[in-house]
């Protein structure tokens, strides 16, 4: 009996297919060892991993025999424990750099800022990261009335809560710093980036009269910036392996068969997704721009969103690639990156909840016109605002959305959909960030502060 515990409680081994794929894992990742000492390109990896992690995970599904609930599979279990392990320590020590990177970055940049560029930057970063979303909400509107999300479907009604809504009134109020030491530690970015702009500001007044007083704290955050991005770099050099183990991870928790019952949602999400790519590559054009070099500079960042399924997790990362790739400067970078982490989610805060808005309109019957529409996208884009900084931003957007339509006692239909959530996170996450990075190159190209050299130089 204690072994049996020790096994299956402790060590988390009690199957011998446990250990089988434990060691299949160990040996991906020697293999992937020795495309890095063979100098294969970082992005190649990236992709190659993707592959991989996605290959793995339908082979120990297929090994299981496609259990329809893999939380029962012990050994499933044990498995998804272990590479989480992998994949989800890796987010933390990403997650580890976030508030440190964010507090140090912002007071750089407006300390070093000239002119009134930081007025321009915010308008522009939040102009962009609304009006994206907006654009995102419409597409998914579209694509759910045209593939008839929800029409015919007789769902039996789960047991499914309701976020607990917060006033958008409170919730802004709730994004002051009014104890940065808290907002550090529960991570309100938001908070944080206001906190940090008040510092840099108080930086560039104080410059002229007491240059010599403030000289060793503006060396500190000199220092301190260069110490983050080398621990960041160190970090990132290991996200192909974080990303095999994500993946599979995704598809060995939460199994094949639970997709199948919600195939025509997941199917509207993902072609919304990729017409709004498309339409971020159209404004990538706009700004001057060849999408393709930008895809092939930001690969990355996009295969991490789509495997961790964490913005906050991914922003390192894609602070590091739109400085060192897409030629942005690090200040604007930082700023755009941070920001857009919180709020204008398109994909979040845009294309779920109106996916989710017309499954369970066309469920219940209600009469969608021209005036749903329009309160639909008020919403959303109001929405998408007042969620900023707050964990569970997918779920509390659905929540905002499904209650300022009057759906509210409608949401339980959405528990099959709710059920596979991570599979529809993926996606939705990497469009998040593809969203983020879109808004950083139109403020950059507004601002001057793109690099065309560098975003058009080949990649090492």
């Amino acid at each position: 009996m204690k072994e049996s515990t020790f096994l299956s409680e402790f060590l988390l081994i009690t199957n011998w297919k446990t250990l089988l794929f434990i060691g299949i894992f160990i040996v991906l990742c020697l293999i992937v060892l020795r495309m890095q000492q063979k100098k294969v390109k970082f992005s190649l990896r990236m992709v190659i991993c993707t592959l991989i992690g996605l290959i793995l995970g339908l082979v120990i599904q297929w090994v299981a025999g496609f259990p329809k609930d893999p939380a029962q599979v012990p050994w499933l279990v044990e498995i998804s424990k272990w590479y989480g392990l992998v994949g989800y320590g890796f987010l933390d020590l990403l997650k580890m750099l976030v508030v440190p990177m964010i507090f140090v970055s912002i007071i750089r940049v407006i300390m070093n800022m000239q002119g009134s560029n930081l007025g321009k930057m915010t308008s522009i970063t939040v102009g962009t990261l609304l009006g994206t979303t907006t654009l995102a909400a419409m597409v998914a509107i579209l694509v759910g009335q045209l593939m008839r999300l929800g029409v015919g479907e007789v769902v039996t009604a789960e047991t499914v809560e309701m976020r607990t809504i917060t006033p958008i009134v409170d919730t802004l109020r709730g994004l002051l710093p009014a104890n940065p030491v808290k907002a550090m530690a529960d991570a309100n970015v938001v908070a944080i980036v206001i906190f940090a702009a008040f510092l840099g500001i108080a930086i560039r007044r104080l410059t002229k009269k007491y240059t010599e007083v403030i000289a060793p704290f503006v060396a500190l955050v000199e220092a301190f910036y260069k110490i983050i991005v080398s621990v960041a770099m160190t970090i990132i050099k290991y996200m192909p392996y974080a990303v095999i183990a994500l993946l599979a991870n995704t598809l060995v928790a939460r199994g094949v068969a639970s997709l199948l019952s919600v195939i025509r949602f997941i199917i509207a999400l993902y072609i919304s997704i990729g017409i709004m790519f498309i339409i971020h590559l159209i404004i990538i054009a706009l700004c001057g721009l060849n999408p393709f070099t930008y895809i092939k500079n930001l690969m990355e960042p996009l295969i991490m969103a789509f495997t961790s399924r964490s913005s906050l997790g991914t922003l390192p990362v894609t602070i590091e690639k739109l400085t060192t790739n897409a030629g942005i400067q690090e200040g604007v970078a930082s700023f755009v990156g941070s920001l857009g982490s919180n709020m204008g989610m398109n994909g979040c805060a845009g294309i779920y909840p109106a996916l989710m808005a017309i499954t369970l309109g066309n469920m219940s019957g209600i009469t969608m016109d021209l005036s749903f529409y329009i309160m639909l996208l008020v919403v959303i884009a109001v929405g998408s605002l007042g969620i900023a900084g707050l964990p569970g931003t997918a779920t509390i957007a659905v929540s905002v959305v499904i209650s300022g339509v009057g759906l509210g006692p409608h949401f339980p239909l959405a528990g099959g959909i709710l059920a596979i959530d991570p599979i529809l996170d993926m996606g939705r996450t990497m469009l998040n960030v593809n969203g983020t990075m879109v808004a950083a190159t139109v403020v950059a190209t507004s601002c001057g502060e793109l690099d065309k050299e560098k975003y058009n130089a080949p990649l090492d």
